[in-house]
């Protein structure tokens, strides 16, 4: 082997190790940084206020008054009057023009992602550019939108890959789409993942 090649294979031995490295190392300092991240904004803010109050340091109790106060939260908003309250405050929100468009799509993409009843619980294959899409199946069409396309229309959501706060929603007829014997975290972390990430069974 000359000495040409033998450097070729050795610099691509190196790239092999580096980006072998990469993956390994990678996730788990992406987690540790969100982790740090979230501890020294809950620390720095809420924790050093409760801290400064009670005159002691305890590490960690920015971070467990936000649990808790979730926690709390939820605990009250089953209480019927709690529920009144709420509802009577989403009519004032209602009042202001761009605050309530803020307001209503956060918490119905919230109901969607986190409730039981989840929109997301149907994944199906749909028709894309002469291909197939992996998407979920939504709960409506819009009125509008069936009157003009008629009733046998389903709307399907395609999230991107690699961005979680993108996608794109499709139009397509009920006989077209494939339902997909999947769970909906596997599907989604398969698109999120553009592919690279697929649980096997």
């Amino acid at each position: 082997m000359s000495k040409k090649n033998k450097n070729k294979n050795f610099i691509t031995g190196l790239t092999e190790y580096f980006f072998d490295g990469l993956i390994v190392i990678v996730p788990p300092a992406i987690t540790i940084f969100v982790v740090m991240w979230l501890w020294d904004l809950t620390e720095s803010n809420i924790g050093k206020v409760i801290n400064e109050y009670l005159g002691v340091n305890l590490p960690g109790i920015g971070l467990a008054a936000i649990l808790f106060s979730i926690l709390l939260v939820g605990f009250f908003t089953a209480n019927n009057l709690a529920k009144k309250i709420i509802a009577l405050g989403e009519i004032l929100v209602d009042k202001i023009p761009v605050v309530k468009f803020i307001y209503s799509s956060v918490k119905q993409f919230s109901q969607a992602v986190l409730t039981s009843n989840s929109a997301f619980q149907h994944v199906v294959l749909v028709p894309y550019h002469q291909s197939w899409s992996l998407g979920f199946l939504m709960t409506n069409v819009p009125h509008p939108v069936r009157e003009k396309l008629g009733v046998d229309y389903v709307c399907v959501f395609v999230p991107w890959s690699l961005n979680m706060t993108s996608g794109t929603n499709l139009f397509v007829r009920r006989q077209d789409i494939i339902f997909v014997n999947m769970k909906s975290e596997d599907a989604l972390q398969f698109m999120l993942t553009a592919g690279t990430i697929s649980k096997k069974k």
